[in-house]
C-alpha cells in the first residue's frame, strides 16, 4: 500500500519519515511505503493516482491544501467548513474524500502549551484551572499570521474555543489587517499570536514576522506551525520578551496519528 505528500517543494518532510518509521515498528514495511510528491502544478494529482494505483493516503501541504479540493469526490464536514484540506482518503471504490486534521492537532496542542505555560496565572495572576481556561480563552483575541490553508484551520480550532481572531496578511482585506498594523498599542488586545506562515522555516532560519515583540511580555502567548528549527527567531524573540512560546511539532504528530486513524477506516 502506498501513502504520500504532496506539496512543494518538500525538502523537509516530517511525514515521510515518521510514517517510514511507523510502518516499520508496526512490521509493515514490506507492505506499506510512504513518498514525497513534490507537485508543484496540481494538474499532475491524476497522473500521480494512475502512477500509483494502490494509493490509499495522501497528506497535503502547502500549497495544496485549497486547490486540492475540486478534485475530491467529498469533504469531511469540518474540512468543509474550514475550505482546507490536509488529508485524502482513498476510498474502497477509488472516490477521494477530503479531511482537515490540523485543526484539531493545533487545537489539542495549544490546550496543552497553555495548560505547561500555567497563562491563567502567568497573564492574570490567576491560579489554573480548566474552567478558569475555558472563560478566559472565550474573552481572548488572537492574530493569526498568515492567508494560507493551515491559517484557515488555525482560525477555526481558536473560534470553537470562543477566541476572537484576525488575521495577518501583507494586504488588507475583510477580516484582516497588515503587518504596518501592528503596532506596541494594538498588541495588547491580542493575546494569542500564531504564525502559519513559512517564515523562519528551514534553510531561510533568519526571517521572522515583522512584529514590535518589544510589546509583547507574560500575557502572551506566540505559536508557530513552523517547527524546523525550533525555535524559530519568531519565538525566540517573543521569549526574549517574556510570553510563552509553543511549536508545531507536536501537532505534527498529533495531525498524523488523525491521518492514520482516518486512513485506516477506509481499509478494514
Amino acid at each position: 500500500m502506498t501513502y504520500g505528500l504532496i506539496g512543494f517543494p518538500l525538502s523537509h518532510s516530517f511525514s515521510q519519515r515518521y510514517f517510514t518509521e511507523k510502518f516499520a515498528e508496526m512490521g509493515l514495511a514490506d507492505s506499506h511505503r510512504y513518498h514525497n510528491f513534490a507537485i508543484e502544478d496540481f494538474l499532475g494529482f491524476d497522473e500521480l493516482r494512475e502512477q500509483y494505483p494502490d494509493l490509499k493516503g495522501i497528506n497535503v501541504t502547502i500549497p495544496h491544501k485549497q486547490n486540492v479540493i475540486p478534485y475530491l469526490d467529498r469533504l469531511d464536514p469540518a474540512a468543509e467548513n474550514i475550505g482546507a484540506v490536509n488529508c485524502i482518503r482513498v476510498e474502497k471504490d477509488g472516490s477521494l474524500t477530503g479531511f482537515n486534521t490540523d485543526y484539531l492537532g493545533f487545537q489539542t496542542d495549544l490546550l496543552t502549551f497553555l495548560r505547561e505555560y500555567k497563562w491563567t496565572e502567568q497573564a492574570f495572576g490567576l491560579p489554573h484551572n480548566e474552567d478558569l481556561l475555558e472563560s478566559f480563552l472565550e474573552a481572548t483575541n488572537a492574530l493569526v499570521l498568515g492567508t494560507g490553508g493551515a491559517s484557515l484551520a488555525v482560525h477555526e480550532a481558536l473560534r470553537e474555543l470562543g477566541v476572537t481572531t484576525m488575521g495577518v496578511s501583507r494586504t488588507a482585506g475583510e477580516g484582516r489587517i497588515t503587518y504596518a498594523d501592528l503596532t506596541p498599542a494594538l498588541l495588547q488586545d491580542y493575546h494569542l499570536i500564531v504564525n502559519t506562515t513559512p517564515l523562519g522555516m528551514a534553510p531561510k532560519v533568519d526571517a521572522c514576522a515583522d512584529l514590535p515583540y518589544e510589546a509583547l511580555g507574560p500575557a502572551h502567548f506566540c505559536y508557530d506551525l513552523v517547527y524546523n528549527p525550533n525555535p524559530t527567531l519568531f519565538l525566540r524573540q517573543a521569549a526574549a520578551a517574556g510570553a510563552g512560546t509553543g511549536a508545531g511539532i507536536r501537532m505534527l504528530h498529533l495531525q498524523a496519528e488523525a491521518g492514520w486513524k482516518i486512513w485506516g477506516e477506509a481499509i478494514h
